[in-house]
């Protein structure tokens, strides 16, 4: 036993000398970082330690685009446009069908769908599918070839449909999904960055034309035209709406009508019809480094005025040629697209805050919209509930009316510019004395007809002066 004992007490030394040689050299962490942290100066933290090993790393996305895709997809739907040449052939039965498609955005629970007007167009056949398989017919509730946007409607209920956001708020640099029906694949979800906002790239034909688009690098093809733009939070911020491209297919740009101006219009379309749209009355272009230079701004932004039409509301508040527009109702205005696009979203009657530059001094003008021949008439001049939607207003012809006339029946006394009944090319002074072929003597008589009436309303009449009846469709 005695034998073992020594190297037994060389082994307990040597270990105690091992573990002492080591707590000299490497003393407690917890112990040092205490002792140190009144005399710390600087604080250093560790770097991560990559890893080496085969194991497949987690990739950091800080954004997560699945709650947006839930929520966005299953209101997107694909619409279906067919139409016959309105030849001898497409009369007798035959003639070609011509179809077309693309994608709409549900935007209430009772089946109004916001699409664009080029995926509607010249159509006589509207048919929709949902995101569950359902298909339906559709009705055309108006459309605004000046925006390329359209109001649908189907006969539905409790659908599922997408909150409008605020584009206003929408930043360059944020994230957004398109989601579309392109070429017929239904429920397409792409995601890409806001690449600019207030893009003009002249593809709408027009006088009144609005081109204010947000542009995208999300992947659009055809198909998706009409489909939504959606931020992170699922709300839709704009309706995709056209690309450029030499190839026919997308290469890195896309461009959507803004949400803020498709709420003005679908909320015109759904309520009367066609859009009321409020005009400044002048002529405007763009801000370059010469014309600042001339006009002696601090900035190259902002919208000159060429000219002012008289007895516009912009007439009537004092501006004046040479005035440099920066501001609408606390918007800045840096861009001519900007400015149409602040003052699309207001109806003929409302006042809005004009900002601007005369001769280095800054004044702020009230300006009363006006639409396109230079009055304030709205739909509350109109009467009759049931004849708001066309945007034109009856009323019965007086015994003088009707010796002087030698003719009786109801007068058309107002028809709102570009309603209904505008683009129907009615005018004031028309006397109906038919509706769907059947003769009418009074309002009462008129309004009855028009409640059961549904789809196209053929109107007969005549205008004081001419011999010739004059014949009108209006759509229901």
């Amino acid at each position: 036993m005695k034998k073992y004992l020594l190297p037994i007490l060389f082994s307990f030394i040597g270990a105690f000398l091992g573990i002492s040689a080591f707590t000299l050299l490497y003393p407690n962490k917890e112990e040092t970082k205490s002792n140190q942290v009144n005399d710390t100066k600087y604080v250093y933290y560790k770097a991560p330690q990559l890893n080496t090993s085969n194991e497949v790393s987690r990739n950091y996305n800080p954004i997560d685009f699945t709650a947006a895709a839930a929520v966005s997809t299953p209101t997107v739907v694909n619409i279906r446009c067919s139409s016959r040449n309105k030849g001898f052939y497409w009369i007798s039965g035959g003639g070609e069908e011509t179809v077309s498609t693309g994608s709409g955005v549900i935007i209430s629970p009772d089946g109004y769908i916001v699409t664009n007007h080029h995926v509607i167009e010249d159509g006589d056949k509207l048919e929709v599918s949902l995101f569950d398989n359902r298909e339906f017919k559709a009705k055309l509730i108006g459309k605004d070839k000046s925006t390329d946007l359209a109001l649908l409607k189907v006969e539905a209920e409790d659908l599922p449909f997408m909150n409008m956001g605020n584009s206003d708020s929408l930043m360059i640099g944020a994230w957004v999904l398109a989601v579309g029906n392109p070429f017929n694949l239904e429920s397409t979800v792409t995601a890409g960055i806001v690449s600019a906002k207030g893009r003009k790239i002249d593809i709408l034909e027009g006088q009144y034309s609005i081109e204010s688009f947000i542009q995208t690098d999300a992947v659009v093809n055809p198909g998706n035209s009409g489909g939504a733009l959606v931020n992170t939070a699922g709300e839709l911020i704009g309706i995709n709406t056209a690309i450029i491209t030499q190839s026919g297919k997308y290469e890195g740009y896309s461009f959507a009508v803004p949400s803020n101006l498709v709420k003005k219009v679908v909320t015109d379309l759904r309520t009367y019809g066609s859009i009321q749209r409020g005009l400044l009355g002048v002529g405007i272009e763009e801000i370059n480094s010469k014309l600042a230079k001339k006009l002696k701004l601090k900035k190259v932004q902002g919208v000159h005025i060429t000219r002012v039409t008289p007895n516009s509301g912009a007439d009537d508040a004092g501006i004046k040629r040479g005035d440099v527009i920066n501001n609408i109702n606390g918007k800045e205005i840096k861009t001519l697209p900007e400015l149409q696009e602040v003052v699309a979203t207001f109806s003929p009657g409302d006042t809005i805050i004009v900002k601007l530059f005369r001769n280095g001094d800054l004044l702020e003008k009230a300006v009363t919209l006006k639409n396109h021949i230079n009055n304030v008439v709205d739909l509350s001049q109109i009467k009759k509930e049931e004849l708001k939607q066309f945007g034109f207003d009856v009323r019965d012809l007086s015994n003088d009316e009707i010796k002087k006339f030698g003719k009786d029946g109801i007068l058309v006394p107002l028809v709102l510019p570009q309603s209904a009944a505008d683009n129907a090319q009615i005018t004031e002074g028309y006397i109906i004395t038919h509706i769907n072929k059947k003769r009418i003597f009074s309002v009462e008589d008129f309004t009855e007809i028009l409640k059961e009436a549904k789809g196209e309303i053929f109107l007969s009449g005549n205008y004081h002066g001419f011999e010739d009846d004059f014949h009108y469709i209006i759509y229901k």
